[in-house]
């Protein structure tokens, strides 16, 4: 059972001049190609995202990893993000245990089980997000995550917002991850820091 009233680890370590010049070089080119990919992703015409959201839901559920995991990590699409609703609702028609993020405070987040989409709430990103269960309750690891992204490139390397949220949860919930990316926002090379997981596959439309 998680326990998730702990503050979280904020230890950082000394680095020295190179290791910040390098640092800081990333921390700048993430923030070019975010703007980068916003003006890409407003020129995406609500068709193209349909389409891409249905073909990118199709390769998902013919993955291995979807067919035999028993719990599934997923989020709630935000609109510039590949639609995920098909997802959700199929995990949970398959009798999976469906998993969706809660931001517990400014860096952390819970993956908590949903039983159904109505009783989503608006959480503290605006997002829809999970209750809190009741205390003592059992709460799976995810077998699968399915992880969202601003760009993504083949090797695995994602570009979120900034935030952090699913970098620090997936380097305490080691599992199989996804990341839902549309062609228009994959890039051949995205730049890395210590801190960001590599997800295992990228799967685009």
């Amino acid at each position: 059972m998680r326990e998730y009233g702990k503050p979280g680890d904020t230890r950082c370590a000394d680095r020295d001049t190179e290791e910040s010049t390098v640092y800081n070089g990333a921390k700048a080119e993430k923030q070019r190609i975010r703007q980068e990919i916003r003006m890409i992703s407003k020129g995406l015409s609500p068709e193209y995202r349909r389409e891409a959201s249905r073909e990118i839901a199709r390769k998902v559920l013919s993955l291995p990893s979807w067919k035999t995991a028993k719990s599934v990590m997923a989020f709630r699409s935000m609109p510039e993000e590949p639609d995920t609703q098909a997802l959700l609702e199929a995990a949970l028609l398959e009798g999976k245990t469906l998993l969706l993020p809660r931001c517990l405070d400014s860096e952390r987040m819970a993956a908590l089980p949903v039983k159904d989409l109505k009783e989503l709430q608006p959480g503290r990103m605006g997002i829809l997000e999970p209750p809190m269960p009741e205390e003592g309750t059992a709460v799976p690891e995810p077998d699968l995550v399915l992880v969202p992204c601003m760009a993504a490139s083949p090797n695995g390397i994602r570009l979120g917002h900034g935030a952090g949220y699913y970098d620090r949860y997936l380097a305490e919930h080691p599992a199989q991850t996804v990341c839902l990316c549309f062609r228009a926002m994959l890039k051949g090379d995205l730049p890395a820091e210590d801190t960001d997981i590599p997800v295992d596959f990228v799967i685009s439309d």
